[in-house]
């Protein structure tokens, strides 16, 4: 893809990655329990899944809710599952300054979705040589992220995936407009969708995020059908226990068979 303002953008199949793991680094404990459950899923179905944790949720509803161990210790934590089991990492980053650092740990930056027009916070991720992966805003269209995507190119980013999450239904609602994917696709040729997140209700749990997680198979599903090239899952072993967006979060117990129903599903054409 040319770096510059008459992009030439594809739509060229890629094979499916899953991106998967508890949505906050809670505990040493934790993070094993989930890394070991991946790479038990990887050996048995022969794939990759990629570790997401975040070292920090700067973007919690209340002040009082719990963001993580910080830049320093998470990133520790995080560097120790990748040597322990293999595991590529993904992690957010909301400030410019986070991206060096995180790069040298995580093998895919994140860009958050209130946070991707953020142009600053964009070139430094794509300055690091690392994948980004840019979630789209809720208050964006799929087509509105061919922005985002110019100015990490134009930063020098190599490979850059667009991630699906829902839009703003009202109120502390979401609905996926899966047309977005196909829109997404004609941008860049990975295109996620975030299969847990996008069934949240946002602020709506009286202070904290509120969900529905029972319909994360379904929205895996249907944007398979529509030509997702990779699904993300946030996984916990007691989600009803989890110190950040536990009503959405698939349980761990269950990851293995969502995805090998999403293997067995013929992919469709572009």
């Amino acid at each position: 893809m040319e770096r510059n303002s008459d992009i030439a953008f594809t739509t060229r199949k890629a094979s499916p990655i899953f991106i998967a793991g508890p949505c906050v680094i809670e505990s040493e404990q934790v993070l094993s329990m989930v890394a070991e459950e991946i790479t038990a899923i990887n050996a048995q179905l022969g794939i990759d899944i990629i570790f997401k944790s975040s070292f920090d949720k700067a973007n919690r509803t209340s002040v009082a809710s719990y963001r993580g161990p910080g830049l320093e210790r998470g990133l520790q934590m995080l560097a120790d599952i990748k040597s322990r089991y293999g595991l590529r990492i993904l992690t957010d980053i909301h400030e410019t300054w986070q991206a060096q650092p995180a790069s040298e740990v995580a093998d895919v930056l994140q860009i958050p979705a209130f946070l991707c027009r953020q142009t600053d916070l964009l070139a430094a991720a794509a300055r690091t040589g690392r994948t980004v992966n840019i979630k789209k805003a809720q208050f964006l269209s799929g087509r509105d992220m061919r922005y985002p995507v110019e100015k990490a190119l134009d930063a020098g980013a190599s490979e850059v995936w667009l991630t699906e999450r829902g839009n703003c239904f009202g109120y502390n609602n979401l609905v996926v407009d899966f047309r977005n994917i196909p829109d997404m696709l004609e941008i860049v040729p990975r295109v996620v969708m975030d299969c847990t997140h996008s069934v949240q209700r946002p602020g709506a749990g009286g202070g904290h995020t509120s969900g529905d997680r029972r319909f994360v198979p379904q929205m895996a599903l249907a944007a398979q059908a529509f030509g997702a090239t990779g699904f993300f899952f946030e996984t916990h072993p007691d989600p009803d226990h989890a110190l950040s967006d536990g009503p959405n979060m698939l349980p761990l117990d269950q990851l293995g068979k969502v995805i090998k129903s999403l293997l067995q599903m013929p992919v469709a054409e572009q």
